[in-house]
């Protein structure tokens, strides 16, 4: 910072001694040796006895290998606008992940408040009771409250709409009259990788930097002192709490490595309560460090500010909730749905919107199995298309549009779409799922997008499904279906390949094409008359009717084909005895009735047993047998430990959404209002939707059945499922109903 800049803030400061002297901290070229903190003469004379005895760099890397928090998130948020590539969330007391410069790149695994009275205790505020609150639901500027031995914090939450800066709020007293040291306490991640990162002090901030990006965390006024080490050996936390709140050791650099970061606060609790930190992002440690100076001259109550005005301007745009939401509460989940899915959508890939900003259990913790962070924070091609229908549902055309468009940029040579993709495009997982390279045909029905460009790339991808063939099956054979564990014939991906290709061959018609389309109906017309012979058994256990299944290996649904479940199952299943309720596309896109008896005998069946009443309403299992969640003690979902037989998948809300689709089909509107209900009763404290919400087996009855589990929180398509539900039941009908399919398939 030059002699002007400093002046230039102490005028806009009136210049008040306070003002100059927090300029001239956070312009400091290098981080200063610790200084006493000057609060009380007390907390001098402890700060006095507690002087360095080691500085230079940190020994003892490369430290503990990292590991990313758990995926319950309470808190996720960004400023709307793109100017501002960065995302943070909330977990358990603290900031966990942040993400920049993209949505599919962690940057940082922690920040949070260590607070000590430095005699007879040290407590990390993710150790303590904390209350999370989303104040406004359409605006997330999160609060959290927490409560320790003689303290009390509330924490802020906003970013900079202007630049890559997470600005936080801390404000701590003491509730006991006694004075505090109170430290923030951050662990870097950049990258994606919390393993190879350096600290250094630079310009009065703690740097961490490694090849491609770096932050820089800096507090208002400065920090007393400060340590960098690697975690689980001689980082901050580990040493304070084996002092008993002091401090022994100062290091300034450490490297390559998991290294943390801690700074004190001047802050004691009594006279000096109140103070904000910044964290900073950039492409090297320059520029890390001048965005965070820069986002301090901004401050927080500006930031947040700025960053709410741009939120309730979004919301403004668009359509008020529907009247079919009778409690606040739901209208207010609604409203926190909308921001949600909008905050989802990675600033530099207008289009990109991730499935979920977490890597939940072993996705997180486990580097044999995900020895590159992905999980969840990608695009899929199918959770995109049930994101850009909820908003499109919500009144925000321009997001859908951008999501189809960014389906065409991203479509592979050969016409299908990849599994998933990191939010730049590129293909992360390399299965093949059928389903997902018939949604944007799907999609594009919905927007008539019939436009020359977007019909060759359609027509690749239907060419592409057409032409497939693997496992000695050809298409609508899959090599993996929705759930992306199993090959074989499913009702739900056969569903989505015929009504894509006939929302494709209806687009071609539009588009003055209509001679390319005989051969996607023909497809389309064979595979409509085929699916019962594939998919439906009428020798299996659960009925003497006809019911289909979850899929078949062969196409031989009254054989006793076996097959490996996986996900900690240990023994072949036999395929009759695998049920799910992905027979339901078949209704919801137009291609079976909802008074089919087979549909109706497979509804039956389904809930016989997959459903479990919880008292926030009926919800569904997967699949039987699924072992895709927690342990029965509540640990988590891992598969490469030998220790761990069983897992037990969890209840998905998102079901609850599928069934009330359904029954408005069926023309029960009154049922699917209570779905909409159940739906939103499984919401967290702070209206974020899961993936999954616990059942009624282990840990229960420790655990309430209904609540979110420790799965991907929140899930973008539980809260799709819900915007979209909402106006279904204000119509009377699914809102993303292909009509040209029931037309075709239904007329008679």
């Amino acid at each position: 910072m030059s002699t002007m800049d400093v002046l230039e803030v102490t005028v806009q400061g009136n210049s008040s001694r306070r003002d100059f002297v927090r300029a001239a901290l956070v312009g400091a070229s290098v981080l200063a040796a610790p200084l006493p903190f000057a609060g009380t003469a007390q907390a001098a004379g402890r700060s006095d006895a507690r002087a360095a005895t080691g500085s230079g760099a940190a020994p003892g890397g490369p430290g503990t290998p990292s590991a990313f928090a758990p995926a319950d998130k309470l808190g996720f948020g960004t400023a709307r606008e793109r100017r501002s590539p960065v995302w943070f969330t909330l977990e358990g007391g603290r900031m966990s992940e942040t993400y920049h410069p993209d949505l599919s790149t962690p940057a940082s695994r922690e920040t949070q408040l260590v607070v000590t009275d430095g005699r007879t205790f040290v407590e990390r505020a993710s150790d303590v009771p904390t209350r999370t609150e989303l104040p406004e639901p359409g605006v997330p500027v999160y609060r959290q409250v927490s409560t320790g031995h003689g303290w009390q914090a509330v924490a802020r939450y906003a970013t900079d709409p202007q630049r890559a800066a997470v600005l936080v709020d801390f404000e701590v007293r003491s509730t006991n009259g006694s004075p505090l040291q109170v430290y923030v306490l951050h662990d870097p991640s950049l990258s994606a990788n919390g393993d190879d990162d350096r600290a250094l002090p630079q310009g009065g901030a703690l740097v961490a930097q490694d090849a491609k990006s770096a932050s820089a965390l800096m507090a208002e006024d400065g920090f007393a002192e400060s340590t960098v080490g690697y975690f689980g050996v001689n980082d901050g936390w580990t040493e304070l709490r084996a002092n008993k709140g002091r401090l022994p050791h100062h290091y300034s650099t450490a490297g390559p490595g998991n290294v943390v970061q801690l700074g004190r606060l001047r802050l004691d609790g009594l006279a000096h309560t109140r103070q904000t930190v910044v964290l900073g992002y950039g492409t090297d440690a320059t520029e890390a460090v001048g965005t965070a100076r820069r986002a301090l001259r901004t401050g927080f109550k500006q930031a947040a500010h700025d960053y709410a005005s741009g939120w309730r301007a979004y919301l403004a745009a668009l359509p008020k909730p529907p009247a079919s939401l009778r409690s606040a509460r739901e209208r207010q989940l609604y409203t926190a749905s909308v921001m949600t899915l909008a905050a989802s959508e990675d600033k530099n890939n207008p289009g990109a919107f991730i499935a979920s900003p977490t890597m939940p259990w072993a996705f997180g913790t486990d580097h044999q199995l995900a020895p590159v962070s992905g999980s969840y924070h990608l695009v899929w091609p199918r959770d995109l298309y049930h994101i850009a229908t909820g908003l499109l549902a919500a009144g925000d055309r321009g997001a859908a549009e951008r999501a189809l468009d960014y389906l065409l940029r991203t479509q592979q040579p050969d016409g299908h779409w990849a599994q998933n993709t990191t939010a730049n495009g590129k293909p992360f997982w390399t299965g093949v799922q059928l389903d997902e390279t018939a949604a944007p045909m799907l999609l594009a029905w919905l927007l008539d997008r019939h436009d020359a460009h977007t019909l060759d790339r359609l027509a690749r991808g239907a060419d592409f499904i057409l032409g497939y063939a693997t496992d000695g099956h050809r298409a609508p054979y899959t090599q993996q279906e929705r759930w992306e564990e199993q090959s074989g014939y499913s009702p739900s991906t056969i569903a989505s390949v015929i009504a894509g290709l006939v929302c494709l061959a209806d687009l071609l018609h539009r588009g003055g094409r209509g001679g390319q389309a005989a051969k996607y109906l023909a497809a389309a017309d064979s595979w409509r008359d085929s699916v019962n012979g594939w998919t439906v058994t009428r020798t299996g256990p659960y009925s003497s009717k006809p019911y289909y299944l979850r899929l078949t290996k062969d196409g031989r649904p009254d054989a006793g084909t076996v097959y490996d479940l996986g996900n900690n199952n240990p023994a072949p299943v036999d395929q009759r005895a695998v049920v799910d309720a992905g027979f339901l596309e078949l209704v919801r896109l137009g291609i079976k009735s909802a008074a089919d008896p087979v549909v109706r005998n497979s509804l039956a069946v389904v809930d016989r047993h997959l459903s479990v009443l919880t008292p926030s309403g009926r919800h569904w299992h997967r699949y039987s047998h699924d072992g895709y969640g927690e342990q029965a003690d509540g640990a988590p979902w891992d598969v490469n430990r030998p220790e761990i037989r069983h897992t037990s998948g969890r209840l998905w809300p998102i079901f609850s959404g599928e069934r009330a689709e359904y029954e408005l089909l069926d023309g029960d509107r009154h049922a699917a209002a209570g779905r909409l209900r159940d739906l939103a009763a499984t919401a967290g404290e702070t209206l974020l939707l899961p993936e999954q919400v616990w059942d009624d087996q282990p840990p229960a009855p420790r655990v309430r059945p209904g609540t979110p589990t420790t799965s991907a929180t929140p899930l973008a398509w539980t809260h799709a499922q819900y915007l979209r539900l909402a106006w279904s039941v204000q119509h009377g009908r699914p809102v993303e109903y292909p009509t040209v399919v029931a037309e075709r398939y239904l007329r008679g």
